[in-house]
């Protein structure tokens, strides 16, 4: 028993009245042009949200990365102060220790992102 909503639809016309080709060729426009929106989208904007993800994640990853290195400096300084026996002097020495990791880190990542002559 058809619903309300098919017996509201109008038939299908038939071959003989030629109103199918007519409507076929309506059909066949909308999803060509469907096919071509879709094929044009998937080669442009998913491939630059895709890019966009990855520009938006590598800066969130390196403010939170430089973040953590600054609170990781400021922790060992402190940590250093309140434990080094060097009495009036633990200051320098935290800054002197603190600062050689970093200028000792920073020379081997130097060299190591340096190509060797090869002669």
């Amino acid at each position: 028993m058809p619903t309300n909503v098919e017996a509201r639809l109008p038939s299908a016309p038939s071959a003989t009245t030629g109103t199918a080709a007519a409507d076929d060729w309506t059909v066949q426009a909308a999803d060509t042009i469907d096919r071509v929106v879709t094929t044009i989208r998937s080669k442009t904007s998913e491939p630059l949200v895709g890019l966009a993800r990855w520009v938006v994640f590598g800066l969130l990853a390196t403010v939170v990365g430089t973040m953590m290195l600054v609170l990781l400096a400021i922790g060992s300084v402190r940590a250093l102060i309140v434990y080094l026996p060097f009495g009036d002097h633990r200051v320098w020495a935290a800054d002197l220790v603190v600062g050689g990791i970093f200028v000792l880190t920073g020379l081997l990542l130097f060299r190591k992102a340096r190509p060797r002559d090869e002669r």
